[in-house]
């Protein structure tokens, strides 16, 4: 049986609608930074909700050439942006590595939903002539943000793209992780982008009762574990990292920021949008990751939990972390990094795996702001890192992700040691 091998982070790469880059993105969860806000990108004045977290101040001609833009769908513009940004912190140099050797595996929880709402309106504004535009089906689909990735670079390897609702780019890492683990690759890009900030976003989510509709304080809206607490806020944006083999990263030099040990992934085999009441899936994909990465739970340290600010789903999801950690879950730190970013869906994975790499990076950890009065079906000895940011030693991080359909997918990031 070959040995499995080790896997490090050596590129890391953001898109937020709290920072355009990583270092932006890293300093304003640190501080604390809402990035909800009422909605820019078209006129929500009708919705329930009307207030979202954007991406702001984003030039894309600034980062892909102005002919190719039109091309493609917003989802892939921020996942082009994101695989930029990691691809030059990690140093690679295209000429000197296997580019057979190198795969893209990448995920949307939707994909080109502006496109096809726009092609659809547009249809529908006409006498029923179908008169669509030639590059409707390639900016759509979800594939083609990691087909265009690998196109740019000329990476030949792997290249897939996975789908799983708001678990989507946890279990596009996963994936990454065991294919470099068994030996299919050196090197993968991987992560999420989505972009939903739109009419059918918006009317969709609130037809299902998802959002938070608190229009009168954006900024609040997206308070994870509060007593107040009415629904998600969306975001929009990506997350990339570059993902290697220890041995390749280490002949070439290269600085590494962190080692992914295991992953999980399971269903709730419950309800189509509701968790299990008493957090079953999310206790046994902890559980599954736990037992990949082949350490007790008393090891983990921090635990970037899916925390999207709904009723029902912080609190399956912390009894979920009661019955697997015990007394130790009064030990860890706890925090929701979407109470500043918002939900980005099918990007929320990638983006909080960042999170979770610069806690063990830095050995701090970003609060859950928006704290204002726990939910008293919330036990107070859990320490969920309450508005502040706090320091402490993180040698071990979690990151839960759950989506709808019953998908669940935990990763375990540890920080780097020779």
């Amino acid at each position: 049986m070959k040995k499995l091998r080790r896997v490090v982070v050596t590129g890391m790469g953001a898109l937020t609608p709290i920072g355009n880059n990583l270092p932006d993105y890293w300093e304003n969860l640190e501080k604390g930074v809402s990035g909800a806000a009422p909605i820019t990108k078209f006129n929500a004045e009708k919705f329930k909700t009307r207030f979202a977290c954007e991406i702001k101040n984003l030039d894309v001609s600034q980062y892909i050439d102005k002919k190719e833009i039109r091309k493609m769908d917003p989802v892939v513009h921020y996942a082009l942006i994101t695989a930029d940004e990691a691809m030059k912190m990690s140093g690679l140099d295209l000429e000197k590595i296997n580019k057979e050797r190198v795969g893209v595996i990448w995920g949307s929880g939707i994909g080109g939903i502006t496109t096809f709402q726009q092609e659809v309106l547009e249809f529908a504004k006409g006498d029923g002539t179908p008169r669509f535009n030639p590059f409707f089906v390639p900016k759509m689909i979800i594939d083609m943000t990691c087909g265009m990735i690998s196109m740019k670079y000329g990476f030949m390897g792997p290249n897939f793209s996975v789908v799983s609702a708001c678990a989507t780019s946890t279990h596009a890492l996963i994936d990454a992780f065991y294919y470099i683990r068994w030996g299919k690759a050196e090197i993968i890009v991987s992560g999420g982008s989505e972009a939903t900030v739109n009419e059918s976003g918006i009317g969709g989510f609130n037809a299902l009762k998802a959002l938070s509709e608190r229009n009168d304080s954006p900024q609040t809206a997206s308070r994870p574990f509060d007593a107040d607490r009415d629904g998600f806020v969306l975001g929009e944006g990506a997350g990339c990292l570059i993902l290697e083999e220890y041995e390749h990263a280490k002949a070439r030099g290269a600085k590494i920021y962190a080692e992914i040990v295991g992953g999980g992934a399971t269903a709730d085999a419950y309800h189509m949008t509701a968790p299990h009441p008493e957090g079953l899936g999310a206790r046994n994909v902890m559980k599954e990751a736990l037992a990949d990465a082949e350490l007790s739970p008393d090891k983990i340290d921090y635990i970037n939990v899916h925390g999207t600010s709904t009723p029902l789903g912080d609190i399956a999801e912390l009894k979920a972390i009661q019955a697997l950690f015990g007394e130790h879950a009064y030990r860890m730190n706890i925090s929701s990094t979407k109470s500043m970013t918002g939900h980005l869906l099918g990007a929320a994975g990638a983006v909080e795996a960042l999170a979770c790499i610069l806690a063990v990076y830095k050995d701090i950890v970003p609060p859950t702001i928006n704290q204002f009065k726990l939910d008293p079906n919330i036990d107070p000895r859990l320490n969920l890192t309450p508005n502040v940011a706090q320091k402490r030693k993180v040698n071990y991080a979690l990151s839960n992700t759950f989506g709808f359909g019953g998908h669940n997918a935990s990763i375990v990031l540890k920080k780097f040691e020779d």
